[in-house]
């Protein structure tokens, strides 16, 4: 699916302000995630091609499936793939550019997983917030200690109304 980069260049580009630093009463904003994802979602649906075999979903839910008989099921933030087939096109985890490196080396588990033992072709981590400095050093230096590391696109959206980018790639 050739055109998911620019869905999400295009998408990410068109994140407003309060979706990326949301407001809060009485405080300054403060980054959540899951509002930046269903924005995220809700942006790239709006993009989506409507003759395209894959489907964009959103956190879904791997307890039961035949895959992940080991109770360890994961939540992918994006999925794009053919719901039943076996289709499968890019999983895409979300995180801020200040997460915790336990949270950073918990996502490039789940996108190796899913590359390595689903075939997804694509795995793309995005992170959101903050500049470019140190993110690609940050991330490298979380992934040495994830077993059977896949290949990862690392993209980085560094502030609203502005697209997303590829700013390099992990394994």
């Amino acid at each position: 699916m050739e055109q998911l980069t620019q869905i999400l260049h295009d998408a990410t580009a068109a994140i407003a302000a309060e979706y990326f630093l949301l407001p809060i009463h009485g405080a300054g904003p403060v980054y959540r995630e899951r509002v930046y994802c269903y924005e995220l979602y809700h942006q790239m649906r709006l993009r989506w091609p409507d003759d395209s075999v894959y489907r964009l979903n959103g956190e879904v839910d791997k307890m039961d499936h035949p895959y992940f008989q080991d109770g360890g099921e994961p939540k992918p933030d994006l999925l794009v793939h053919e719901p039943g087939h076996g289709n499968n096109y890019a999983i895409i985890e979300v995180k801020i550019c200040h997460a915790a490196a336990d949270g950073i080396r918990k996502d490039l588990r789940t996108l190796s997983r899913f590359r390595n033992e689903m075939g997804y072709p694509r795995a793309i981590y995005l992170m959101y917030g903050g500049g470019p400095a140190g993110i690609l050093a940050r991330v490298q230096e979380c992934a040495v200690s994830v077993p059977q590391l896949a290949p990862i696109e690392l993209w980085l959206h560094a502030a609203p109304a502005v697209p997303a980018a590829l700013i390099g790639n992990i394994a």
